[in-house]
């Protein structure tokens, strides 16, 4: 029988303004060809980082450049701050969160200096990733281009 009380699916935001795109579109192998899981990616335009979904800090990096998520539904987030980051070590990003933090959509994660960003990394594109794969059965991207922070871009089917 049906369930529709119980629907299989959950939705990743924008961690912050700026422009969605596709990860294809990262200049980075690693996330463009989705090595470490598929998702979206967005160009910040603004300097604080917000959760883009419910769930608890599993992972909050030393430096600063990336978060891990799990959601109440299982799904393993990883928000990662630009490209070739981690080099910087923990330069231009302040910790919001530490691990085992509850969060819900839009809760600040990590303060960003986006000119030091921009100037000492190769890109400030943001990748927002599922690396858990095997729970998702479906992904699609339902917004691309100019958005504001929390606003719904991914939606995913459960497996």
């Amino acid at each position: 029988m049906f369930n529709i009380f119980n629907k299989k699916e959950e939705y990743l935001a924008a961690p912050f303004a700026g422009e969605v795109t596709e990860l294809k579109q990262v200049p980075d192998d690693a996330f463009a060809q989705k090595m470490l899981g598929d998702g979206f990616a967005i160009t910040p335009e603004e300097n604080v980082v917000k959760s883009p979904c419910a769930g608890e800090i599993v992972q909050i990096f030393s430096t600063g450049h990336a978060v891990g998520i799990q959601t109440k539904k299982g799904l393993e987030i990883l928000v990662h701050i630009g490209i070739d980051t981690v080099k910087l070590d923990g330069e231009g990003f302040e910790k919001l969160v530490k691990n085992g933090d509850k969060v819900e959509v839009g809760t600040p994660l990590v303060e960003v200096d986006l000119d030091f960003i921009k100037e000492n990394s190769p890109s400030i594109a943001t990748p927002v990733i599922i690396t858990n794969m095997e729970k998702v059965k479906n992904l699609e991207l339902v917004k691309k281009g100019k958005v504001t922070a929390g606003t719904k871009v991914l939606k995913v089917e459960l497996a």
